[in-house]
């Protein structure tokens, strides 16, 4: 079985931070940025949640200055 590099860590939404998270609101929430990708990220989530996309909050965050993998952040 092949699995992706990245996943979605759910342990807050039974244990560990508090009370169980009611289940109609477990995921309403989600936030992604042009930089992931860049740009990809927010078509991957878009095309991840068409089904019930109106039961879902998208937030993005834009205007960052894409910097080429070989710099460093200052």
């Amino acid at each position: 079985m092949e699995v992706s590099a990245v996943g979605l860590g759910c342990m807050g939404l039974s244990f560990g931070y508090g009370p169980p998270t009611e289940k109609q609101q477990a995921i309403t929430f989600f936030d992604t940025a042009e930089a992931y990708g860049p740009g990809t990220n927010e078509e991957l989530l878009g095309e991840a949640v068409t089904s019930f996309r109106s039961q879902v909050v998208l937030a993005t965050n834009f205007g960052f200055k894409v910097r080429s993998s070989h710099q460093r952040p200052r």
